[in-house]
């Protein structure tokens, strides 16, 4: 089916209200709509699969101003109704509940979208009501439809053997005075109905109206781990990021959309911002939890670093970021950001199991507390007060092959926006020279219980020397940055899933202990 003019003012319905439970940790920070897909999110997926001036209905719930917030700020041209469901999760709520709190915005033919759903070929029209299915290996948690002479004759609830198709969770609805009579209807006849969806209305329906069948040959399930998994497989992106769960970054043509869970962080960042100002990419708009800058038309640094253009970097940074000369004491902001720091990230590791010694690579390695209290706090907090970046790393820099700009700078040191420590810096670059974003996602590490491993590119080993000769020429010290990066990885551990959390740790163990022998 194609779209034709006459549905040009009909809608579209999306319901993002419901807790994406089946998702786990994942939706603890964000709403399942928002989860990055290849470059954007599901919801983004969806949105512009349809014609350009399709009316959206979108239900909010959980974590409903997320959705809000991304979508009035990547799409300012678009037509959005937000309907707010007062009760999305616990008893009483039902997917059937939050598309009834619609039902004022639609007294007109739409098509009903599931926010976990992406048919990429597919269009619609409503010159009568139509349900799609498609075909799926693993159809066992899925409803599904029984069809015959191109009609649907029922659609089942999970786990039905008996079926045609497994239903995606799109259809349209011509009928509409009827699908909303039917649905109140059972609403009202069970309003703790948690199983009320779409589906159970249309089978009330068929008896007295008819739903045409339509199959699409492309079907991407966002809605539970494996699927998304799956789904995130075959939408490739150009984003090299390593995942987070209470943070993301959209990718568009013209512009990039990052997103916090924390409103702190991302007002800290949009503030960095203007400090960076002319060595970062330039802040279009912002909301709470989401800032929207102008996309720069560079390469990574990380894609195409040679010796030559990371001596130019380092010169670059000296002359527009970082300052050598300021004697200003900063310790206090060190230990807060160094020790505290590293002593939660290392509770958060360990989860209440005690740190014992152990075997890496052939090394007996003391507890990380020991290889902690062994470390000189005054000479390592010691810093020099500079403007920093926080995160300078090569995947957050671009580079044109005559200047550089800086993305995805951290919002604060200990707290300060203004200031941080030039040894972190130093730190950041010097770990990401030996662990990347590339390593990870090759697998060319290797963790076990005794051993830890990581291969490295030659470039960049050649780098890790043309950077110490910088920090030494500079007069600063290089065993300082060490040190740093070390606690760096153990920081970094417990952000990350198994193995690498696992590597990462013993890792940085293994290297502070070399260290300090």
């Amino acid at each position: 089916m194609t779209m034709v003019e006459s549905d040009v003012k009909k809608k579209v319905l999306i319901t993002t209200s419901g807790i994406g439970s089946r998702l786990g940790e994942i939706t603890n920070f964000t709403n399942k709509s928002l989860v990055r897909i290849g470059n954007k999110p599901v919801i983004s997926h969806i949105i512009e699969s349809y014609p350009t001036n399709t009316n959206f209905v979108i239900t909010l719930g959980h974590f409903g101003t997320h959705v809000k917030q991304f979508l009035l700020l990547a799409y300012p041209n678009k037509n959005f109704e937000f309907v707010y469901v007062d009760n999305f999760k616990g008893k009483g709520s039902s997917l059937g509940y939050s598309i009834l709190q619609a039902e004022s915005h639609l007294k007109c033919p739409f098509i009903f979208h599931a926010t976990d759903t992406i048919l990429p070929d597919c269009k619609y029209s409503l010159e009568e009501n139509f349900c799609i299915g498609s075909k799926k290996e693993d159809s066992s948690q899925y409803t599904s439809l029984n069809v015959d002479a191109g009609l649907v004759k029922k659609i089942n609830p999970k786990g039905e053997l008996n079926f045609d198709f497994p239903y995606v969770g799109v259809c349209g609805i011509k009928d509409y005075d009827l699908f909303w009579k039917e649905l109140r209807y059972l609403y009202l006849k069970d309003p703790n109905n948690s199983e009320l969806f779409e589906g159970v209305v249309i089978n009330k329906m068929l008896s007295k109206t008819s739903f045409r069948f339509v199959e699409s040959k492309k079907w991407f399930d966002t809605g539970n781990t494996t699927e998304l998994f799956k789904t995130s497989s075959y939408f490739k992106g150009d984003l090299e990021v390593l995942d987070k769960k209470n943070e993301s970054v959209y990718l568009f043509d013209d512009f990039v959309i990052k997103f916090f869970h924390s409103k702190k962080i991302n007002k800290d960042r949009v503030y960095r911002a203007k400090i960076l100002e002319g060595i970062v990419p330039e802040i279009l708009e912002y909301s709470e939890n989401f800032y929207k800058y102008k996309k720069v038309k560079s390469n990574l640094f990380s894609h195409t670093v040679t010796e030559d253009s990371f001596s130019k970097l380092l010169e670059w940074a000296s002359d527009n970021l970082w300052e050598f000369d300021n004697n200003e004491s900063i310790k206090t902001y060190c230990k807060r950001f160094y020790i505290t720091k590293t002593q939660e990230r290392v509770e958060k590791i360990l989860d209440g199991k005690i740190d014992n010694y152990c075997k890496i690579n052939g090394e007996i390695i003391p507890p990380i507390e020991k290889l902690i209290d062994n470390i000189d706090l005054d000479w390592l907090c010691d810093g020099v007060k500079s403007p920093f970046h926080g995160d300078f790393i090569l995947d957050n820099i671009l580079y044109d092959g005559d200047d550089f700009t800086l993305i995805d700078w951290r919002q604060d040191f200990a707290g300060e926006l203004k200031f941080g420590d030039l040894y972190y810096d130093l730190a950041k670059l010097n770990h990401n020279l030996t662990v990347n974003h590339a390593i990870v996602d090759k697998g060319l590490f290797d963790y076990s219980i005794e051993n830890c491993h990581i291969l490295c590119h030659t470039t960049l080993l050649r780098c890790k020397s043309i950077l110490k000769e910088f920090i030494l020429a500079k007069g600063l010290d290089f065993k300082k940055v060490e040190i740093l990066t070390s606690l760096i990885w153990i920081n970094m551990s417990p952000l990350h899933e198994y193995p690498f959390n696992k590597f990462l740790f013993n890792f940085g163990k293994f290297n502070l202990y070399k260290l300090l022998k």
